[in-house]
């Protein structure tokens, strides 16, 4: 059995945890939602800038899901496994990689038109060294998800897995990350397609009043 200890959400330029709104930021396009983002959870870490918008997505779920969890306290580099998906892969990155073909092309947005390229930066921001997998589908697959982390779970080294859907396109956003270990507390949930699905949908939350919260 697996359980679902902690999840987040980013959609409408508003971030969530546990489905309350931490931070959100309704002015502006995304770029904006995702630099005052990372100002608003006093982080710093300069190559987030250089990112794109992927990976900033995928950066600032996994920073708020594993907050205060201690997780490579607990676990190894090489026990903690990371699997993701979306829809529309690299496209948004590839699109506008492809427009400063046209003059000078950018290597620094070359590099970015991979789409597990996100998973890179979430292993390096917090030391994680097992498995990791991404996936594309047309959409959400709670069934596929549930089922291929449940199997790298089975793998006796692997103790627990950020898992979840990291989708762009242009400013349409949509992430929903989720960590899942072999030993759960008296907070999780069972690692299920139904408990995924009905976490997956989980529109607006409450603001939590222990966080930053920012609207315009």
């Amino acid at each position: 059995m697996a359980y679902i200890t902690q999840y987040c959400r980013i959609q409408n330029r508003m971030l969530l945890r546990q489905g309350s709104v931490i931070y959100s930021n309704l002015a502006g396009d995304l770029d904006t939602f995702l630099d005052t983002a990372l100002t608003a959870l006093s982080i710093y870490y300069p190559k987030f800038y250089k990112m794109d918008r992927l990976s900033k997505l995928g950066f600032l779920a996994a920073e708020v899901l594993l907050r205060d969890l201690e997780l490579m306290n607990r676990y190894s580099p090489q026990q903690v496994a990371v699997v993701l998906s979306n829809a529309h892969s690299s496209l948004d990155t590839d699109i506008r990689y492809f427009e400063t073909t046209k003059t000078i092309a950018s290597p620094a947005l070359f590099v970015y038109t991979l789409a597990n390229i996100v998973t890179g930066e979430i292993c390096i921001r917090h030391g994680i060294k097992g498995e990791n997998a991404f996936f594309i589908s047309e959409e959400f697959d709670p069934q596929g998800m549930c089922e291929y982390v449940d199997l790298v779970l089975a793998a006796k080294k692997t103790k627990a897995c950020v898992a979840g859907w990291v989708d762009v396109m242009g400013d349409q956003h949509d992430v929903f990350l989720y960590l899942v270990e072999k030993q759960g507390n008296k907070f999780s949930l069972d690692h299920s397609p139904a408990q995924l699905q009905k976490l997956y949908d989980l529109k607006y939350g409450t603001v939590d009043g222990r966080s930053q919260k920012t609207d315009h």
